[in-house]
């Protein structure tokens, strides 16, 4: 597994430099539009609450974009987020006879 040295963007601050800031959108304007409590956009543009599919979909909608975009900057964070936390993860070993079911998967 290839490891990031740095934390990936996280997608609030990505709809802040790349969105909101070149085109003047406000917090509660922006909020107001996409039909969500300024506290909650708040969260997502501060790092502190995460881009769900709900908000992904607002997003892409509002923006041009798709909800994968969202998605994926949010999934980029939460694993570079688990890859770094002391929660015995990186202690599991590989189920034995699982490479030899591997090798009947890719022949069927």
């Amino acid at each position: 597994m290839r490891q990031r040295t740095r934390r990936p963007t996280h997608p609030g601050e990505a709809l802040r430099t790349l969105y909101m800031e070149p085109l003047g959108l406000t917090v509660t304007g922006l909020a107001e539009g996409l039909g969500v409590s300024r506290k909650t956009l708040s969260k997502v543009l501060n790092g502190r609450g995460a881009v769900t599919p709900d908000m992904a979909l607002r997003l892409s909608r509002a923006l041009g974009t798709t909800p994968h975009v969202w998605l994926n900057l949010q999934r980029a964070c939460d694993l570079w987020a688990a890859e770094h936390s002391a929660t015995g993860w990186d202690q599991v070993m590989q189920v034995a006879g699982v490479e030899e079911a591997r090798q009947v998967e890719n022949h069927i």
